[in-house]
């Protein structure tokens, strides 16, 4: 049973969820990414989510718990990254080998099926190809475009944000946060370590149907208050047709003034 959020807010098209604590944060995660695994796979065979680093893939653990581990149609998933380290595959700081030990590794979910970054490649190359990937995906029929920017759509996207306000490897005051014609872009002076990395950018962010922003802790409780105020940071510039969920608990909404 989902945890029911002790405060809802609504910001423009978004809808901002506030629970006791992180545990009840996972539970209605789990319940909502399920769900959505069930409409999308009904509807097209097919469920495209795209992961985030971070604490995130610690918030999807309830999915890994009954009912969702046994009733979920693991095999229908495809799975993505928003953003990656351009690091090998079993470093410590790639977001693949976070995802893959504490949640990929633990469900069913084939392996063709989970794309992640070529990481023999520069960080340019590493971001044309795995543009390259999504537009053969594009012409294979897994992933979708958007009817009104021609960006690919994806079912879900699961994301976090720093103290800063970024979210995907899009940071504050980057030239990135401008490309509008790129799916997926590369970063070589990233502020936040380790500096290289591949990113999709806004308009691939904004294409989704569903993205679900998790904010736990008392860490980015700042950033979390002046996004929703607003203060010019690059989470707001997520702006989609689709669905756009806050998930904080108490302390990540601490410093909100409601």
């Amino acid at each position: 049973m989902a945890s029911t959020p002790i405060k809802k807010l609504s910001k423009g098209i978004q809808e901002v969820l506030i629970f006791k604590n992180e545990e009840d944060v996972s539970v209605s995660l789990a319940k909502l990414t399920a769900e959505l695994s069930e409409k999308y796979t009904n509807d097209k065979g097919k469920f495209t989510v795209v992961l985030s680093g971070g604490t995130l893939i610690d918030s999807l653990r309830k999915l890994l718990e009954a009912p969702y581990k046994d009733s979920v149609n693991w095999a229908k998933w495809h799975v993505f990254w928003v953003d990656e380290r351009v690091v090998p595959k079993n470093h410590p700081d790639s977001n693949y080998k976070l995802a893959y030990d504490g949640f990929l590794s633990k469900v069913p979910i084939p392996s063709g099926q989970v794309y992640a970054i070529n990481d023999s490649l520069s960080a340019e190359g590493a971001a044309d190809d795995y543009e390259a990937c999504l537009k053969h995906l594009v012409n294979t029929g897994v992933l979708e475009l958007s009817t009104t920017t021609g960006f690919p759509k994806f079912d879900l996207m699961l994301l976090g944000m720093g103290p800063d306000g970024h979210i995907a490897s899009l940071f504050p005051g980057h030239p990135l946060l401008k490309e509008k014609h790129r799916w997926v872009t590369y970063i070589t002076n990233s502020p936040k370590p380790p500096p290289v990395r591949i990113t999709f950018t806004f308009p691939v962010i904004n294409a989704s149907a569903n993205i679900a922003l998790v904010v736990t802790g008392p860490g980015e409780a700042g950033a979390v208050a002046k996004a929703l105020r607003p203060d010019h940071l690059p989470v707001e510039m997520v702006s989609l047709d689709g669905e756009f969920t806050w998930f904080l608990d108490k302390d990540a909404a601490s410093k909100l003034p409601y």
